[in-house]
């Protein structure tokens, strides 16, 4: 039997509570846990946000703040991990466990290139190599997550985010851990690219006897690539077992409800399934608007004819003179053309780096196009003059992969939500506040007085992405772009997320650009799809027509490489 590489025993961790009386109970943020992992074992760690699956995979680390308490133990190789030296600690940190974060903001930084990132986290452990060979095990390694090593001169800000999260998967790889804690290390990726780098860490797994602890809220995903499965709730493990018997035969009521709510969103009962289609007049014969709003009028919303956004990497003066290359340009979006219907959701699906987010920000004029026309409620918004533009920006809101984009660190959660309200005078302090409360409660952070006068810096990643959600809906606009919306939240929040967001778009006539590499959830929410490949949109057509009959190579490769709860659930025990 093999050794057991990683053991949990009995721990306990409490944040700092600057605020507690003494007389209150501690509010354990991990609660008695224990759990063992041996040599080349995969766990995956599933449950809600907030329940403590980051502050486990923390712990394991002592990356928490001095100021904790814990109680329990960590023995790693049977070395008490809490009992580490300084220099013992930081040889253990990166050569014997690597830890993927859910923010890869978190592990990069932005005033250092990729390749100043890769070059530094090997020279830091292995001194002995020389540049050259370290450039080459790192392009190599870049290379396995689908990183080219022409953007080895790149800033993280000029990666997509799921590209910034495949650089953070590359530096966890490159000294080849015994151990790698990955926190939700898929969360920003495709289904295609989340494969292929999960079957990398799988290969590594078997051959190199590489243990894996992966922290997910996506039960179908955890389910194909671990051995085991331990569901965590409200600071305790409430289950464990084989992944096979904990998907087909949960024990707990807490299991049973995330595996419900995970099947409801995979189900084939999607939105087309809500109600009766109706066709637009004079719209393209492939659009199909929703049909839980009132009927769309035959003007598009939003429309898009040709547009085109393109970045030049520019090379310096002496590589020009050596190599006598010339500039490459990127095509992030390369000729869209695209209408979008007043009360219908379009999904846009595709691979990060495809262009998926540069699109969106390109409709808000965060960036203006290189080419082409964006015009919103019959305007072309690149003749907008700046007091017009922020009009129609009222109208049009974002939600952002990353809540930290749009989240103000320095704010309270209350103050986020209720600052579009005062910028665009749309309430005065007092029904802003009372605005505000009642949308904390519309997206599930109650109670909501305590919500908000939290800071983000107190909230999971979950609670910071529904802040995020209830900032962008304050102001009542037309048109919501969504950009990976749920991505970051457990499957019975995502199914709550989402109906809240179809009753909203009910009761106010939204329209939603849905931006996902989920397919489920596009399919579970979405009108039509639209499929994104290399800045060009390869497919569009109703939710229904994508999925039964995809017409695209691309769009089968992604069906195909999409986890599914149904089709685990009926494989046969290993």
């Amino acid at each position: 039997m093999p050794d057991i590489l990683l053991q949990i025993d009995h721990l306990r961790v409490a944040y700092p509570q600057t605020d507690q009386r003494t007389d209150e109970p501690t509010a354990w943020a991990i609660d008695d846990v224990s759990l063992q992992l041996q040599a080349g074992e995969r766990i995956g760690l599933v449950g809600e946000s907030g329940c403590g699956k980051s502050t486990l995979g923390r712990a394991v680390m002592r990356l928490l703040p001095r100021s904790s308490q814990v109680q329990g133990q960590v023995l790693f190789n049977q070395e008490p991990v809490f009992e580490f030296p300084p220099e013992r600690l930081r040889q253990f940190r990166g050569e014997a466990v690597a830890l993927v974060f859910q923010d890869p903001m978190t592990r990069l930084d932005p005033l250092m290139t990729i390749g100043e990132h890769c070059l530094e986290t090997l020279q830091a452990h292995q001194p002995q190599l020389s540049k050259s060979d370290a450039k080459a095990r790192a392009i190599t390694t870049l290379e396995a997550v689908k990183i080219p090593s022409s953007r080895w001169s790149q800033y993280p800000h000029e990666f997509s985010g799921g590209m910034r999260q495949r650089v953070a998967i590359a530096l966890a790889l490159l000294l080849n851990p015994k151990l790698i804690v990955a926190d939700e290390p898929t969360t920003s990726l495709d289904v295609t690219v989340s494969a292929q780098i999960l079957q990398e860490l799988t290969r590594l797994c078997d051959e190199l006897q590489m243990a894996l602890v992966l922290i997910s809220h996506d039960l179908a995903l955890v389910g194909e690539y671990c051995d085991r499965i331990a569901v965590m709730h409200r600071g305790k493990v409430v289950e464990t077992g084989s992944a096979l018997s904990v998907l087909t035969q949960p024990q707990h009521p807490y299991t049973q409800s995330l595996l419900q709510s995970a099947l409801h969103i995979q189900s084939s009962a999607g939105s087309l399934d809500r109600g009766i289609d109706r066709t637009i007049p004079n719209a393209p014969p492939q659009s199909t608007p929703s049909s839980r709003g009132s009927i769309p009028a035959a003007l598009p919303l939003l429309r898009l004819h040709n547009v085109q956004q393109h970045y030049t990497l520019e090379q310096n003066f002496v590589a020009k003179l050596l190599s006598k290359s010339v500039d490459q340009t990127i095509r992030a979006v390369d000729g869209i053309t695209l209408d979008l219907y007043p009360g219908e959701i379009l999904g846009l699906v595709g691979e990060s780096g495809c262009g998926k987010s540069t699109l969106s920000r390109t409709i808000l004029q965060l960036i203006r196009p290189t080419a082409g026309t964006i015009e919103f409620l019959g305007q072309d918004l690149s003749r907008c003059s700046k007091t017009g533009l922020q009009q129609q920006r009222r109208q049009m809101q974002m939600i952002f992969q990353d809540p930290h984009a749009c989240l103000n660190p320095l704010m309270t959660v209350g103050e986020s939500i209720a600052d579009p309200l005062l910028i665009h005078q749309l309430a005065d302090s007092h029904a802003a506040r009372a605005q505000t409360l009642q949308m904390l409660e519309r997206v599930g952070l109650t109670p909501a007085p305590d919500f908000y006068d939290r800071y983000p810096k107190d909230l999971s990643g979950g609670q910071q992405q529904r802040v995020a959600i209830a900032r962008a809906l304050i102001t009542r606009p037309k048109l919501l772009i969504c950009d990976e919306p749920v991505s970051m939240l457990d499957a019975s929040i995502q199914g709550q997320v989402l109906e809240l967001m179809l009753e909203l778009k009910r009761e106010f006539d939204l329209t939603y650009l849905f931006i996902t590499h989920d397919l489920w959830v596009a399919r579970f929410l979405c009108d039509r799809i639209a499929v994104m490949n290399a800045g060009q949109i390869v497919e569009l057509g109703s939710t229904a027509a994508v999925f039964n009959h995809p017409q695209h190579p691309y769009t089968k490769t992604l069906l195909a490489a999409a986890p599914l709860l149904s089709r685990l659930q009926s494989a046969p025990e290993p």
